[in-house]
């Protein structure tokens, strides 16, 4: 299920605030600079730190 476009304008890593990249075919949400992927479950981002896995 694809993410709301006004969702992704406001999301941003838990971390470091930063920008995230949307995977929407892989149900995942990435921020490059910490290096983590968070999960989306039915189209819900899943954005806890203690969820998320590093890639």
């Amino acid at each position: 299920m694809a993410l709301a476009p006004e969702l992704k304008e406001i999301l941003a890593c838990p971390k470091c605030k930063g920008e995230l990249e949307f995977r929407e075919e892989a149900d995942e949400i990435r921020c490059n600079a910490c290096r983590l992927v968070f999960r989306v479950e039915d189209g819900i981002p899943v954005m806890l730190l203690d969820e998320a896995k590093p890639f």
